[in-house]
């Protein structure tokens, strides 16, 4: 048996997954895999180094610095959330990633990122946080129109959530048979066509095949939400989820705000440990 931990993005609506995050660590459960999809992957990561807290510690403290997430970075470098302090200055100096935790735990962990020039997934095993594992995860969470691409490894990169925001079906084909999976939009949840395509079509005209993917988004996205819950029939995955809508905006600068949502996943978590702990045992 193969266990996985499938964790969608959604921006800071990401504390929910931390807080369930920091439940399992707490109760030692382990996964032989993790994949995160942008805010899935820059706070996933945390898992594998094994910082329980970490992710809701560091944004409740930074989350108003405009070197964080700022229109003024936006301005400055073409980058929402500041590339230099977000993927430098907080992992090797702030609030330190544990590097060799992350390196030494047998757990794989994968990010999902999308070519710019092909519209495709895609799936990038991180064995390092370094410079480059860095990269692969900004450009995992690099979003359309207030982030610049990241060039890495030959790539052209944005936001995994483009081309795969629920990666579950890339787990299930690597034989991955029991998968937790970590959502962060509450049942029921329809995704509708992006109302700022025009303008994508605009700003990124030089590629056709990602604003074709940005089109197309709303369709995979509520394909992806059905074909995970039809695995959980079969019971090849387990969904946690919001009960409700998340309170909170995905560029949310209100570190209370962070803390209840945070709240909300560790709650949820708590409600289903034991469904959990059965599934996964």
């Amino acid at each position: 048996m193969k266990r996985g931990l499938v964790l969608e993005g959604g921006a800071m609506r990401g504390m929910f997954s931390a807080g369930v995050m920091d439940v399992l660590m707490e109760q030692g459960i382990t996964f032989d895999a993790a994949v995160g999809v942008s805010a899935g992957a820059v706070f996933g990561c945390n898992y594998k180094s094994k910082q329980i807290g970490r992710t809701i510690r560091y944004n409740m403290k930074y989350i108003k610095d405009p070197q964080y997430c700022s229109l003024r970075s936006l301005i400055k470098t073409g980058d929402m959330f500041g590339r230099d302090f977000c993927y430098n200055k907080i992992p090797n100096e702030l609030d330190v990633f544990d590097n060799d935790t992350f390196k030494e735990n047998p757990m794989e962990f994968f990010v999902v990122a999308t070519d710019i020039n092909t519209g495709k997934a895609v799936y990038k095993k991180i064995d390092s946080a370094d410079e480059e594992g860095l990269m692969y995860m900004r450009a995992s969470a690099s979003m359309p129109l207030v982030s610049t691409p990241v060039e890495v490894q030959g790539k052209t990169l944005l936001d995994g959530g483009i081309a795969s925001s629920i990666p579950l079906e890339f787990f299930i084909n690597k034989g991955f048979d029991k998968n937790l999976v970590i959502l962060t939009q509450a049942k029921g949840y329809i995704k509708k066509k992006n109302s700022l395509i025009p303008l994508m079509k605009l700003k990124l005209k030089k590629f056709p095949k990602l604003v074709e993917a940005m089109a197309n988004r709303h369709i995979l996205y509520n394909n992806q939400v059905k074909y995970a819950e039809e695995m959980e029939q079969k019971g090849k995955a387990l969904i946690i989820r919001p009960k409700e809508k998340l309170p909170i905006g995905r560029l949310e600068k209100n570190p209370e705000t962070l803390k209840a949502v945070y709240d909300l996943g560790r709650e949820e978590t708590i409600k289903n440990l034991d469904r959990i702990k059965e599934y996964l045992n």
